[in-house]
């Protein structure tokens, strides 16, 4: 095992006789894609966070709960109207949006629940069904998941391009090395005198 010095923070950048261009030259590549790394993350994350909470936002507030009638007796036996922990089966219901228009939609019920048995539904602007809108709470978290991974997505973009990079200038620090190893090698197998 090689003996390896204490680190030294920051050599990239110090005055040194052997430091070579190629060594501050992969230091600035190295800092910029870092910078663009974190740059890049977090303003991705945050737009999409603010997004996604606005859309959410925006759905509690235009969404209204309806109460919608079923059309036909829904399947299943009448015991199991009373039963809440009996699993829940599709029935088709009717309501009004709210410009008045009729509407028709499938909804899960109790199973044996008789024609013109009230629903609660949830409806968009258009009268149209959708499921119900998340809390606000459920809608910050949302947001919080979709934007750490959009951040962490956009930032790996410019990482995987800063380390592409620095792989890059190492084969080409080596090919230079191996170059002059092969001009000056040659010179250290002869003796003088």
């Amino acid at each position: 095992m090689a003996f390896r010095g204490p680190k030294v923070w920051l050599w990239r950048w110090r005055r040194n006789p052997l430091r070579r261009r190629a060594d501050a030259v992969e230091a600035w590549v190295l800092l910029g894609a870092w910078l663009l790394t974190v740059l890049a993350g977090f303003l991705a994350g945050v737009a999409a966070f603010r997004s996604v909470e606005h859309e959410l936002a925006r759905e509690r507030h235009e969404w209204r709960q309806v109460v919608a009638r079923l059309t036909d007796r829904a399947p299943g036996t009448a015991a199991s109207v009373r039963n809440p922990d009996a699993p829940r089966v599709w029935a088709q219901v009717r309501w009004r949006g709210p410009d008045g228009s009729p509407h028709t939609g499938q909804v899960r019920v109790r199973p044996g629940s008789a024609a013109g048995t009230p629903v609660t539904l949830w409806t968009d602007a258009h009268g149209r069904l959708v499921t119900r809108p998340a809390t606000v709470s459920e809608a910050r978290l949302r947001a919080l998941l979709v934007g750490g991974l959009v951040g962490v997505t956009a930032a790996s973009l410019p990482y995987a391009a800063g380390r592409f990079a620095r792989v890059r200038l190492e084969r080409r620090r080596l090919r230079r090395w191996d170059m002059e190893w092969a001009r000056f090698g040659p010179l250290w197998g002869r003796k003088t005198g």
